[in-house]
């Protein structure tokens, strides 16, 4: 009599931020998804980490393909670690790269470290910390690429919303380093306006990532932004959005500045967290 096989199985565990869940990709052998809360938080690959599950993801995987020419190694600074999806991406498409990955809650880097190895040869070094206070602690002109990738449950937290933030930012980057931020926002889209002003008046180039629907107000959604002292590769980063499985738009130039409108530069005083997404879009 023969036998069905049955994969792994899922794994909960309590954290002081919430209930942290690694469940199986029943799809993909090596596929795991990490959830904080009910929220899906990553999603990783073992077997393939060059294949990323979430789009919005992907869009943050281009802005590192085009930071340098194809296989050059970087040195990257991660702010947010979950199951360090784009800290694998890097590692084995750019071999040789240095990453320091900053995560807040010790139980999630203890459960991704037992559960989810990261791939042979990989240099990704992860701290329990802040993730601000790691850029303002870091030396100046480091990094060819910061990454924020933060979220206290479904919400980008205010320290990583400001002109002062930033600009600090600004600081541990070198001269034509780049800076991705993932944010999530809904009709009528104002916190990603105030994003994009914050982020203009800091860095001389700034371009957004998002598809359409989300653009539109049509539903919620991860709004992309990138930023950089010097000149962005737009094109590159519009011919990737464009071929994704699910397509986004690159905003620039005078259609960012339409999409702006007249949101202001938000300052540590008047920062706020991310608005949380509708109930129930990330049903259990």
């Amino acid at each position: 009599m023969s036998r069905t096989r049955r994969g792994p199985a899922a794994i909960s565990e309590p954290s002081e931020h919430g209930l942290l869940e690694l469940v199986p990709d029943a799809d993909r052998p090596g596929g795991w998804t990490l959830r904080v809360d009910g929220t899906p938080q990553s999603h990783v690959d073992l077997d393939d980490p060059t294949t990323i599950h979430f789009e919005y993801m992907r869009r943050l995987a281009s802005v590192a393909d085009a930071t340098a020419p194809a296989g050059t190694p970087l040195r990257v600074l991660h702010l947010g670690g979950g199951a360090l999806t784009l800290p694998r991406y890097v590692a084995v498409t750019r071999r040789g790269s240095a990453q320091q990955v900053v995560e807040l809650d010790p139980a999630v880097v203890a459960l991704v470290r037992r559960v989810l190895p990261t791939p042979r040869g990989a240099d990704i070094r992860v701290r329990v910390g802040d993730g601000r206070a790691a850029v303002e602690s870091s030396g100046p002109a480091r990094y060819d690429l910061v990454v924020t990738d933060v979220y206290g449950g479904s919400r980008v937290p205010a320290p990583f919303t400001s002109v002062e933030f930033a600009g600090e930012v600004a600081r541990v980057l070198r001269p034509d380093g780049r800076y991705v931020a993932n944010l999530a926002d809904g009709a009528p889209l104002n916190f990603a306006r105030g994003q994009v002003a914050t982020l203009r008046a800091v860095f001389a180039d700034v371009c957004l990532l998002a598809e359409p629907g989300v653009l539109r107000g049509r539903r919620f959604g991860n709004v992309v932004l990138v930023a950089s002292s010097a000149p962005l590769p737009v094109a590159a980063l519009a011919t990737a959005a464009a071929r994704d499985a699910f397509p986004a738009r690159l905003l620039h130039g005078e259609e960012l500045d339409r999409f702006t409108g007249g949101a202001r530069p938000v300052a540590d005083a008047a920062a706020v967290a991310s608005p949380p997404p509708p109930a129930g879009m990330f049903p259990g």
